[in-house]
């Protein structure tokens, strides 16, 4: 089937206006859509492809198309096409507050790699106890722009940006008790951070982060040529 006969229409200049391929958001599409629309932009793009949120199934309709594709159980992101070798300059710290955000730090982390970026995992340091992330400020520092993902009362993006003068992305994620009311209560305190240097992208998006990170990187890196 086509796509359009699918309730597909994908943009395929996306690429061309911002320098990231569109990407396919899996949830309430079928595989043989999703495979449909990831096959089309593997064809037409230069540079990385992604579908997010998938299931096991979705990714098997995806690898009968994209024989190369790579699933990541933890995360539901499938990387169709990664970015050419030196396609992207710099690296990015990704900054996990507990075990329970990994999902989300790992769907930041694997697509910043498949962007083509230099990846820094630093995991399980959160504010309960401060003196772990504080223990890697070197490698922060060390990091062209952070990603900090946190659930609970979302502080540490608060405090790595207190830390460190790259740009912060923070992530808040849906892991909390109650009155953490799904990230919620993450997303509001990092909004409404005290510290400068921070955006906030949406809840468990940490597919966005990487694409914030990957831009403000690739024109830092075309800045320095000039």
């Amino acid at each position: 089937m086509d796509e359009t006969s699918l309730g597909l229409n994908l943009d395929r200049h996306r690429e061309r206006r911002t320098g990231q391929a569109e990407a396919v958001y899996a949830p309430g599409k079928t595989p043989e859509q999703v495979a449909v629309a990831t096959g089309e932009l593997v064809r037409h793009a230069s540079g990385a492809v992604f579908v997010t949120h998938a299931t096991r199934g979705q990714f098997d309709a995806v690898g009968e198309v994209v024989p190369g594709a790579v699933f990541d159980e933890l995360s539901g992101l499938i990387v169709a096409k990664r970015a050419e070798p030196g396609a992207a300059a710099g690296s990015v710290a990704i900054v996990a507050a507990g075990t329970s955000d990994l999902p989300v730090a790992e769907e930041a982390a694997q697509a910043a790699e498949a962007l083509g970026l230099a990846v820094d995992r630093i995991v399980d340091v959160g504010v309960a106890g401060i003196h772990r992330v504080i223990e890697h400020r070197d490698r922060i520092e060390a990091a062209g722009c952070v990603v900090v993902v946190a659930g609970m009362e979302g502080a540490l993006p608060s405090v790595v940006a207190g830390l460190t003068s790259r740009p912060v992305i923070a992530v808040p994620t849906s892991v909390g008790y109650g009155a953490a009311f799904e990230g919620l209560a993450a997303l509001l305190a990092m909004l409404s951070s005290c510290a400068p240097g921070i955006a906030v992208v949406n809840i468990d998006n940490g597919f966005g982060a990487a694409l914030a990170a990957h831009r403000i990187l690739r024109v830092a890196a075309r800045t320095r040529e000039r």
